[in-house]
């Protein structure tokens, strides 16, 4: 027998450190739909993702106390932390999860959540986190070719022994879940891979893929984007390259997952190194990775990767314009809003105020530990508490009411606005039929103000959500929202008729005081100080 025969056929041999499970088994978490929105269900109760993702070399024993500092302080209930296939297979068929078992253990005294990132044949578009022995044997795991005929540091897709042993691993890494966290539901979901794809040329031209590029298009993907048989060149012309590596990309990451979930059937999900949608001059492998599921590769992911419940976009474009356009790409009616990795930069940590109101599942910058590591000019060039104000802030506000954000968000109650830096409109509309609450920033508490001026560091925002008839949720950070009757109620006028502060605890409201006076005449304010309101209107 060929040590790629042996390899292609070898039997798991997992040794498993348990944790010890004292807990009744829950519902499985998982995904729903319904009317073209989505909801995430974990132990059966509605959960909205308030994540932060450690940086990547961060998730070893002796660095945990300076991610879970990070966690505790900006009040996430998940944390995103990888699983690297070079460390739990160090041996070929020899597995220790006995780190991921440390992980676990402390993300439960911490009260987390956690999805798990496989760092399996891909990291940012190469190989670097595959074993010693996948890496020294070129023979057995070929790599990918570029145009010019020489191999990167890249696995190829068409080698069934790389195939073979990334799923083998992810398998042992299920199944070692399923046995050690499948009644607790500690970890909720799992991501796939990591931003699979190439840079600086366009798909791989192995002597393996150059022979599927001349052949057919697959049955399948011709029938879902509705064209006739031929090669990829006839079918596809001068996407054809993006195209092929899409297709045979996601068909390896699809093969990885479903054997996964054929043993511990948690969610799972794809992420994109994005194409900015307002770059005319987009190039795949140029200006963005080539074949990982970027907004204009979604429709063919879909068709080869029906494993996966989720395509996820990494968002690190500037200017809102762009961050909020691709939000709208991959918030489709087949597909959960779920932002797994975004920017830390400060200002940026109000656009979970636009995912919460485009009905998504979940937000989670990247890098926030205290090990020191910044992705500067990406992120911030500093990580500290300080610098994490802004995003603390917020989950310290919504983190009490996550399942009640989430459960209203999936029956299409939520509204939400958010100030942006490169506009001069400082004030938003939000309709809710007989009424509507319109938004504003940069005003002071006291006194209406005729002209918005908006706030110094753009980081307004506001939510309302409806909560009964003419009764509201409603809270924010540097906003004023004022509510008036709709056009179609003219003849009417507006009162409050209760505003109560209060707060969620265990998901039931808690009345501490009513707002009116001074708190109520000049609408409704919301600064640096964490409030959430509810307001009952009538009409006279």
């Amino acid at each position: 027998m060929t040590l790629s025969t042996f390899r292609s056929c070898f039997i798991v041999l997992a040794t498993i450190s348990c944790i010890s499970l004292n807990v009744t088994a829950g519902e499985m978490p998982r995904l729903v739909s319904k009317d073209g929105r989505h909801e995430l269900l974990v132990d059966g109760n509605p959960f909205f993702i308030l994540g932060a993702q450690m940086n990547n070399s961060s998730d070893w024993p002796a660095f945990l106390p300076q991610v879970w500092a990070a966690i505790d302080d900006i009040h996430a209930n998940t944390l995103e932390a990888p699983v690297y296939w070079q460390q739990v297979e160090r041996h070929e068929g020899k597995f220790n999860f006995s780190d991921l078992d440390t992980l676990i253990s402390q993300a439960r005294k911490h009260n987390v959540r956690l999805v798990l990132l496989w760092f399996g044949s891909w990291k940012n578009g190469s190989m670097n986190y595959a074993p010693d022995w996948v890496k020294l044997d070129t023979a057995c795991f070929p790599r990918e070719w570029d145009a010019k005929d020489q191999p990167q540091t890249i696995l190829s897709v068409f080698s069934k022994a790389t195939l073979d042993a990334d799923r083998r691993a992810f398998v042992a890494l299920m199944q070692h879940l399923k046995e050690t966290d499948g009644t607790r539901h500690t970890v909720i979901m799992v991501q796939v891979e990591n931003e699979t794809g190439t840079w600086g040329f366009t798909r791989d031209h192995s002597p393996a893929a150059e022979s599927a590029f001349r052949g057919q298009v697959p049955p399948d993907l011709l029938q879902a984007m509705h064209k006739e048989p031929g090669t990829w060149d006839q079918v596809f012309g001068s996407d054809a390259d993006e195209t092929f590596s899409a297709y045979t990309i996601a068909r390896f990451v699809d093969q990885v997952a479903s054997a996964g979930k054929a043993v511990y059937n948690l969610p799972m999900y794809a992420n994109a190194s994005l194409r900015d949608p307002e770059d005319p001059n987009a190039r795949p492998g140029a200006t963005y990775q080539s074949g990982g599921p970027s907004y204009n590769m979604i429709d063919v992911w879909k068709v080869a990767a029906k494993s996966l419940d989720i395509l996820c976009p990494d968002i690190y474009l500037h200017g809102a314009s762009s961050y909020m356009k691709t939000l709208q790409l991959y918030d489709r009616p087949d597909n959960a809003l779920f932002v797994p990795e975004t920017t830390n930069f400060p200002a940026y940590s109000r656009f979970l105020f636009a995912v919460i109101g485009m009905g998504g599942i979940g937000f989670s910058p990247f890098g926030i530990d205290y090990t020191s590591y910044t992705n500067y000019p990406l992120g911030a060039d500093r990580i500290s508490k300080d610098a994490l104000f802004p995003l603390s802030e917020e989950y310290q506000l919504l983190c009490p009411m996550d399942e009640e954000i989430a459960r209203l968000s999936y029956e299409g109650k939520v509204k939400t606005a958010v100030e942006y830096a490169d506009t001069s409109v400082h004030t938003a509309t939000l309709n809710f039929g007989k009424w509507v609450a319109t938004v504003s920033y940069g005003l002071p508490q006291f006194g209406y103000g005729d002209n918005p001026p908006g706030n110094p560091s753009h980081d307004g925002c506001a939510l309302v959500a409806e909560i009964g008839p003419n009764e509201f949720l409603v809270t924010g950070i540097d906003s004023r929202v004022r509510f008036s009757l709709s056009a179609a109620e003219s003849g009417q006028s507006m009162q409050f008729l209760r505003v109560e502060q209060g707060e969620y605890v265990k998901d039931k409201w808690k009345f501490l005081r009513h707002w009116n006076g001074d708190q109520t005449d000049w609408g409704l304010n919301f600064k640096h100080d964490p409030a959430v309101l509810h307001v009952k209107l009538e009409t006279f």
